[in-house]
């Protein structure tokens, strides 16, 4: 089990205006299930990479895809669908929570019908970043490209079901982005154009301000119920790991100097997020703590019936994600033990956990 030694305790019990800090892990069995509320949500939408990606790496040219087996072997159907997972993923179990839809598809399916695109769908791409230079990098879907489809959605939606419809389900509707670990992992700490531009800090302020733009623009479009989601413990990434383990694959640890990033970026989000008010004010914006819980099932696998966490379920677990995790590949015969599915993504049980931890976060979203 992979551990960075002494962390400092995290406040995590102080709500702030517009801002919810999420409460400890706890288990599924015991977590006061929150979302009883007189307020329904129309639909849920995603922005960002592979973490809220369904599917739509399908349908452009980029090699950085999971439409193949083994990825969706525990899947309803048992079928790869492009998500980077065994399973469902966590828009898929908020959606499902909520009881709007058991899973949340790609808005590129074109065969999606208008009940489905009305109940809300994913914009994300895996490999994408508040970067854009991240997702030309994988020739992935950027951010700006995914508010340009939520766009041309808006338009396809007023037309099939009118403005006033149109309007209500953006009301109520519930949106949640998540990026920025494609833009350290793959892009800051791998290649060296922005390290020539930006010390870390500074690129953490250039993602925040992309991130912040990102927002205005999905606020001017009509989005009301924003949950933001923070970085993971970056360091305790499997592919993270073995790059940094100097070859010593029995010894496996957190990187220190990664979970730093994450935090500081942490940080310095949630401050910004509660000094720094929107436009237009009626859109609220949530920040939701994800290094937490994920921190926590890395610390204390065992209560979550969890047993291996610093390795895929895939391969060896070490490096494979993407095309490396393939038809070929051999897989635990039991991914509900494992974290971690790929080198990179978490599996379904591990979604389903963190998602458990997320409702309060979720219930302040909808309430906003």
């Amino acid at each position: 089990m992979g551990k960075e030694g002494r962390f400092p305790s995290s406040d995590v019990c102080r709500q702030l205006s517009a801002i919810l800090v999420l409460l400890p892990l706890v288990s599924g069995k015991t977590f006061l299930h929150v979302l009883d509320t007189n307020i329904s949500v129309s639909a849920v939408f995603t922005f960002g990479d592979s973490t809220v990606d369904s599917g739509n790496n399908n349908y452009i040219p980029t090699a950085t895809k999971s439409n193949f087996p083994p990825y969706g072997r525990d899947f309803p159907g048992h079928q790869p669908t492009g998500r980077f997972c065994n399973g469902r993923i966590g828009a898929d179990f908020i959606a499902a929570d909520l009881g709007v839809k058991d899973e949340v598809p790609p808005y590129l399916d074109r065969s999606l019908s208008v009940e489905e695109l009305t109940t809300g769908v994913c914009f994300g791409s895996a490999g994408t970043g508040f970067d854009p230079l991240t997702a030309k990098m994988s020739a992935v879907i950027p951010m700006r490209q995914q508010l340009n489809y939520f766009r041309e959605y808006l338009a396809r939606i007023e037309l099939a079901v009118g403005r006033k419809l149109k309007d209500d389900i953006m009301e109520r509707a519930i949106f949640v982005v998540s990026a920025g670990t494609n833009d350290f992992i793959t892009n800051y700490n791998t290649y060296p154009f922005r390290r020539h531009e930006f010390s870390v800090e500074e690129y953490g302020s250039f993602l925040r301000q992309r991130l912040w733009e990102f927002l205005e623009g999905l606020a001017e479009l009509g989005a009301r119920k924003i949950g933001i989601l923070s970085l993971p413990p970056m360091g305790c990434l499997p592919i993270v790991i073995s790059v940094n383990s100097m070859g010593e694959i029995f010894d496996r640890r957190c990187v220190v100097e990664l979970n730093a990033m994450s935090r500081d970026y942490n940080a310095k989000l949630r401050m910004e997020l509660e000094s720094r008010p929107i436009s237009p004010a009626i859109a609220n914006v949530s920040y939701v703590d994800i290094y937490s819980p994920m921190e926590q099932l890395i610390r204390r696998p065992a209560e979550f019936g969890l047993e291996e966490t610093t390795t895929g379920c895939c391969g060896t677990g070490l490096v494979e994600l993407g095309f490396l995790c393939n038809p070929k590949s051999v897989t635990c015969p039991d991914a509900s033990k494992y974290l971690f599915w790929d080198a990179v993504h978490p599996t379904e049980k591990a979604y389903a956990l963190i998602i458990d931890a997320l409702r309060p976060a979720i219930a302040h979203i909808i309430r906003a």
